[in-house]
């Protein structure tokens, strides 16, 4: 494709001079199949891409061609790579700033900005950088940019602001932050997104990606009911072919929804190859300590691959509460002694507990809600409500 490199040089000059913003994007893009072709790959391209192209593009494609350069040479030099791509991203800004009334340069800056974390990303594989993520957040500080320009950008209407290119941004910065674990960042980004007038008007793809995100940040701020609605939606409207995708938004949806007191069904979590979550929720219908910590064993790796070990051992007070529930069934009394606990957790696994640990459980629980009532320690006893002493979990606040 593209045999010279004046005939890829004029095929940039129709797009420039048609505003074709998305068939630019793909002269572009790192993805796209002219990568291959070593008459682009440049060192120093400068005089021949001013003969054809004229300012702002021509600085654009000069760091273009130099990537290519860079990742054509062998041994391939990312590094160069990645600070030449910084530069077309710095390209774009003033290309954005350029085309002060106009939107079409929209998909070229998603592409210049895609390729750029990803040679960022692959920076960091290779242990170029002497602080682990110093790269990524440089090319977050690059992506700021590009957002910052897009925020700016004060016209109303939907045919011509930048403002539309905000969440393809924010996702792109929320990948970078996540990697990094630098979630704090992600506020200021997420009240911009959710006070913007075109919130509604962003495409499908980028509201799933965003809300997927946001549900995960949640999730980690242990704020369970807004986790369940934001990646509640992501699965939903996630096309059913994109498998993996659903897999991922699943294996952070099943644990908030489990502590919210709602158990998967296994067919679904057997479609998308989770049935690790359907062992745990036996365990937690059951109050089975044992059963729950040897599934959390077992499937340890697992866990913390995905990120959600923690998380999943929040179940294990619900394990707690579900046990507890059943004493209090079995008594049909509104004092239960605490010693009743103590022996129910001894038969579930929990060999070595004592009272003062059984004490402390049931404190904890009845902190979170999850148990109405109070303990006596005079008399060594949970008084529990009379009305609804195990609330729903779905309504523990």
């Amino acid at each position: 494709m593209f045999g010279t490199l004046n005939t890829y040089l004029s095929g940039i000059s129709r797009c420039w001079t048609a505003t074709d913003g998305a068939s630019l994007a793909s002269f572009l893009s790192l993805k796209d199949k002219h990568i291959m072709n070593s008459n682009l790959c440049l060192q120093n391209p400068e005089n021949a891409v001013e003969k054809v192209l004229d300012s702002p593009i021509d600085e654009l494609v000069c760091t273009h061609l130099k990537v290519l350069y860079y990742l054509d040479i062998e041994p391939r030099n990312f590094m160069e790579a990645y600070n030449n791509q910084c530069q077309c991203v710095q390209a774009i800004v003033k290309l954005l700033q350029y085309l002060k009334d106009e939107n079409w340069c929209l998909p070229v800056m998603y592409t210049v900005c895609g390729d750029l974390r990803v040679l960022a990303h692959r920076c960091e594989e290779m242990n170029n950088s002497l602080k682990p993520g110093e790269i990524l957040e440089k090319a977050a500080d690059c992506l700021m940019s590009c957002f910052r320009v897009c925020a700016a950008d004060n016209r109303c209407s939907e045919q011509d602001t930048k403002r539309l290119g905000m969440l393809n941004l924010v996702n792109q910065l929320f990948k970078v932050y996540f990697r990094i674990n630098k979630l704090h960042l992600c506020k200021p980004l997420i009240r911009a997104i959710e006070s913007s007038a075109f919130k509604d008007s962003f495409s499908l793809p980028e509201q799933i990606t965003y809300k997927y995100f946001v549900g995960r940040k949640a999730m980690f701020d242990s704020d369970y009911k807004s986790a369940d609605e934001y990646l509640s939606f992501a699965f939903k409207n996630c096309p059913g072919n994109f498998l993996r995708n659903k897999r991922l938004i699943l294996i952070y949806l099943v644990p908030v929804k489990m502590l919210l007191g709602f158990m998967p069904k296994k067919e679904i979590l057997d479609r998308y190859d989770v049935l690790q979550f359907y062992e745990l929720s036996l365990a937690l219908q059951e109050g089975n300590v044992r059963k729950f910590d040897d599934i959390i064993q077992r499937h340890e790796i697992f866990f913390i691959k995905c990120g959600i070990y923690l998380l999943v051992e929040k179940l294990k007070f619900i394990v707690y509460r579900n046990l507890f529930k059943k004493v209090y069934l079995l008594k049909q009394v509104h004092q239960l002694d605490l010693a009743d606990f103590c022996a129910a957790l001894q038969y579930v696994g929990e060999k070595d507990m004592t009272n003062a640990e059984t004490h402390c459980i049931v404190a904890n629980l009845i902190y979170e809600g999850k148990i109405k009532g109070y303990i006596s320690h005079s008399h060594n006893k949970l008084v529990v409500s009379k009305q609804n002493p195990f609330p729903p979990l779905n309504t523990v606040s």
